[in-house]
C-alpha cells in the first residue's frame, strides 16, 4: 500500500494519483478564480495555510513537474492578454501591475499537497488520497464496475465528456487560432465548456467511487469513514475502542445533561475514565477554551484519574500545552486513526 512518505519522495506514485483532485474539496473547498479553472499563488498558500514564500520555494524546486500537471506562468503579452479578458468579470481579483502572474490548475494544486510536508492540510489531502488507494486496491477483482453495469445516466455524461473533450475544445481552440473581432467571446464560450467537461469528469469519478463500494468496509479508509459519522455514532465507536482496549463499566452519556462528558468507564487497572468527543471538520481545531472547559468536568465533577479528549482534527499548540499541564490526554486525528487501526493508548494500559 502507497504510504505517505512514498507519495513525498516518488513523482511516479503522484502521477498515479493526480486524477483524484475531489479530495481537495473533501477537507477543504478550494476557491476558484472567475474562470472556474485557475488559482493563484496566494490562494493556493491560504488554501494550505502557509506563507506564499513557501509556495514560491516549492515551485522554484519542483517547477517541471508542476507545469506538467497545469501550472502557467503568465508574462508579458499573454498576462495582459489573460487580464484583459478576465479582470472585469473578478472585481479586481486578479494581481494589477505584475511582471508575471503564477496560475494553478486543480491538478497543479492536488500535486502540492503531494510535495508540502509542512502543512497539516496538505496531511489531511494525503490522508484522503492515501484511503482513496485503500480502497482501489481492495476492490474485489470478482466485482468490477463495467459499463454496462452504469445507469444510462452515467453513460451519457461519459459520452458527453468524450465530445466535449475530443470534439468541442479543439475547435474553440481552431476558431480561436484564425478569429479576430470575436476572440475574446469565443475564449470565454471555450472556458465554459472545460468547466463542464471537468465537471461531468468528478461527476463520473465519483459514480464510479459509488458504484464499486461494498457494504463489509469503509468506503474510503479509516479516517474518512469517521469524518461520516454523526456525533452518536462516533461516541459509540470510540466506546468501542475503549471496550477493545480493557475499558469495563463504559458508558456513553453524551447528550443533553451528560456535564461535558460523553463517555465514562473504568480502566483495565480500575482507574475512572472520562471522555469528551468531538468529530470536527479535519480543517477545524480544538481550542484552549475547550480544554479548559473540560478540564473542569473532568477533574471536578468527576474526578477523572484518565481523562482523553478524543478529536478528529488537530489541537492548538495553546489546547496542547493546557491539556499536558492538567493531565488531558489530548486524541488528535493522527493518534486517532493509529488507535482505530490497532495501536493501544499508553494511558490506558
Amino acid at each position: 500500500m502507497i504510504n505517505e512518505t512514498a507519495l513525498l519522495e516518488s513523482k511516479a506514485l503522484r502521477d498515479s494519483a493526480l486524477e483524484r483532485t475531489d479530495v481537495l474539496d473533501r477537507v477543504k473547498a478550494l476557491s476558484l478564480l472567475p474562470d472556474g479553472m485557475h488559482v493563484t499563488t496566494a490562494m493556493v498558500a491560504t488554501y494550505f495555510e502557509v506563507v506564499e514564500t513557501v509556495i514560491n520555494n516549492l515551485l522554484n524546486r519542483h517547477r517541471q513537474e508542476l507545469e506538467s500537471n497545469g501550472l502557467h506562468v503568465l508574462r508579458g503579452a499573454d498576462l495582459r492578454e489573460y487580464q484583459e479578458l478576465n479582470v472585469s468579470s473578478s472585481s479586481g481579483s486578479y494581481p494589477q501591475r505584475r511582471s508575471s502572474l503564477a496560475l494553478w490548475s486543480r491538478r497543479a494544486v492536488l500535486n502540492v499537497a503531494m510535495l508540502l510536508r509542512d502543512s497539516a492540510v496538505a496531511r489531511q489531502v494525503r490522508t484522503y488520497l492515501l484511503d482513496m488507494e485503500y480502497l482501489a486496491r481492495t476492490q474485489s477483482v470478482d466485482n468490477p464496475v463495467h459499463e454496462d453495469t452504469l445507469s444510462l445516466d452515467d453513460r451519457i455524461d461519459q459520452r458527453i465528456t468524450h465530445i466535449l473533450g475530443k470534439t468541442v475544445v479543439p475547435m474553440f481552440n481552431a476558431l480561436i487560432g484564425t478569429s479576430g473581432e470575436h476572440r475574446q467571446e469565443l475564449v470565454a464560450l471555450r472556458a465554459g465548456v472545460q468547466r463542464i467537461e471537468r465537471r461531468l469528469h468528478q461527476h463520473h469519478t465519483r459514480l464510479q467511487r459509488l458504484e464499486g463500494t461494498r457494504d463489509d468496509r469503509p468506503a474510503i479508509g479509516v479516517m474518512a469513514a469517521m469524518d461520516s459519522m454523526n456525533g452518536r455514532t462516533f461516541e459509540h465507536h470510540i466506546a468501542k475502542l475503549l471496550r477493545r482496549d480493557g475499558c469495563t463499566n463504559v458508558v456513553v452519556q453524551g447528550g443533553h445533561g451528560d456535564r461535558g462528558v460523553d463517555i465514562i468507564g473504568l480502566t483495565a487497572d480500575g482507574r475512572r475514565l472520562v471522555v469528551q468527543c468531538k468529530r470536527f471538520a479535519p480543517y477545524l481545531s480544538i481550542t484552549s477554551p475547550d480544554v479548559q472547559k473540560f478540564v473542569g468536568s473532568a477533574k471536578v465533577l468527576y474526578s477523572a484519574e484518565v481523562a482523553l479528549y478524543v478529536a478528529t482534527c488537530p489541537f492548538t499548540p495553546e489546547a496542547l500545552s493546557i491539556a499536558s499541564e492538567t493531565g488531558i490526554t489530548a486524541v488528535h486525528r493522527g493518534v486517532l486513526e493509529e488507535w482505530s487501526t490497532g495501536e493501544p493508548l499508553k494511558v490506558l494500559e
